[in-house]
């Protein structure tokens, strides 16, 4: 979607076959993409990734913060160690790697834009699901932290929430739901892009995923 905006897409993704997909697509549109096999918890690589943008293009425009685990639905008292740390990892920890390595690159941008992606279980902390539901209330504080930090800069850091939809993990969580009553990954990444436009004024602000168009929490 950010491709057929214009921009040009560094894609960061543990998997190579999805990276090439994404190029695939990407080229058929007539856009372009930098493609960065690393795996989100591999920190040296982001900064790895900071340093060759910083070396390249010398500002980020755009910092979009995807990368998710559900972790595993049990008693608080039942998470074992590596599943907390692997959901802590993945949605929070790595999330402030790439604001401690791209800051300095957004700063430089006349209107750098970042977008992390949340839930609403952040808010609704449903029993079980609590690696995921407090990792992802952490980001939420994380976010509005850093936004906080930027206020009087030309830089603009938000949550973006997408609601039920039609992925795997959505699926692995809900096993027997319908996923065609879900709407499709690539109508709700759409609504990211408004929120990374220089236009979009916001700041440490959650907007939410809607058919009619995005709204914000109140």
């Amino acid at each position: 979607m950010l491709a057929k905006a214009g921009a040009h897409v560094i894609a960061m993704s543990r998997t190579q076959g999805g990276l090439e997909e994404l190029d695939d697509a990407i080229k058929a549109i007539g856009g372009t993409a930098t493609l960065v096999p690393a795996d989100i918890r591999d920190f040296d690589a982001i900064d790895r990734l900071g340093a060759a943008v910083h070396e390249r293009w010398k500002r980020l425009d755009i910092l979009v913060g995807n990368a998710g685990v559900l972790g595993k639905l049990s008693p608080l008292g039942h998470v074992d160690p590596k599943t907390w740390d692997e959901v802590m990892g993945v949605n929070v920890t790595a999330n402030w790697r790439l604001i401690r390595s791209f800051d300095p690159l957004l700063r430089a941008s006349d209107a750098g834009r970042a977008v992390f992606v949340t839930s609403g279980l952040a808010q609704k902390c449903w029993a079980y699901w609590g690696p995921y539901s407090i990792s992802k209330a952490a980001l939420e504080a994380l976010v509005k932290t850093y936004a906080n930090e930027v206020a009087s800069t030309p830089v603009r850091a938000n949550c973006f929430s997408p609601g039920a939809t039609r992925t795997r993990m959505r699926a692995q969580a809900m096993p027997g739901e319908d996923p065609e009553t879900l709407p499709a990954p690539e109508d709700v990444a759409a609504q990211i892009v408004p929120m990374c436009a220089p236009e979009f004024p916001d700041n440490g602000a959650v907007y939410k995923f809607a058919p009619a168009g995005l709204f914000k929490q109140a």
